[in-house]
């Protein structure tokens, strides 16, 4: 299969498209076909060697994407998005957990599916596991027009929450409000 690897951290420069071996699944562990992949801020800390984990290399990045279940079992076809890989998501082929894969439903994009699981699962931990949020009540998101921002502003609206939204940059103010 195609994948994009980095042998040593750096800028984008260190990214390179290469052949390798297509994965195998394990034990609770489901074989995904990539029709599209997210890059998270987060990626770009990984690939620069800024951030506190560091993978060992050569290392296909990515976490989010969306595809169809390969193979001949239980679910093959389906249409998911996920939030996590053991393979890396940018690729033709990722292996994921099988409890990390979310229906993905016909009327989303793949490429909206690879858009998902950070930011909008970032925002509902935050939003509901951590602040422990209720319909009615009043929430302040700093970042409102950042991915997590804007997820967190549509989740709490749609919560039936009055969201204060903030950005940094007049476009991103531009974005907040149009967010509402």
């Amino acid at each position: 299969m195609k994948a994009i690897r980095f042998h040593e951290f750096g800028g984008p420069e260190v990214l390179k498209l290469e052949n390798v071996a297509d994965p195998e699944p394990g034990n609770g562990e489901v074989l995904v076909r990539v029709r599209a992949a997210g890059i998270n801020p987060v990626d770009t800390y990984i690939r620069s060697g800024t951030y506190a984990f560091k993978p060992e290399l050569p290392h296909i990045p990515g976490f989010d994407g969306a595809g169809v279940i390969e193979g001949s079992g239980e679910g093959t076809g389906a249409r998911v998005y996920f939030g996590g890989t053991s393979t890396g998501s940018a690729a033709e082929l990722a292996v994921c957990d099988s409890d990390r894969l979310y229906p993905l439903p016909d009327n989303v994009s793949f490429t909206e599916g690879a858009a998902i699981a950070v930011p909008y699962g970032t925002a509902h931990r935050a939003l509901f596991a951590r602040a422990h949020a209720q319909p009615g009540e009043t929430v302040l998101v700093h970042g409102a027009s950042g991915g997590v921002g804007t997820a967190a502003v549509q989740l709490a609206r749609a919560a039936g929450m009055t969201v204060i939204g903030t950005g940094g940059t007049a476009k991103g103010r531009e974005l907040v409000a149009r967010e509402g």
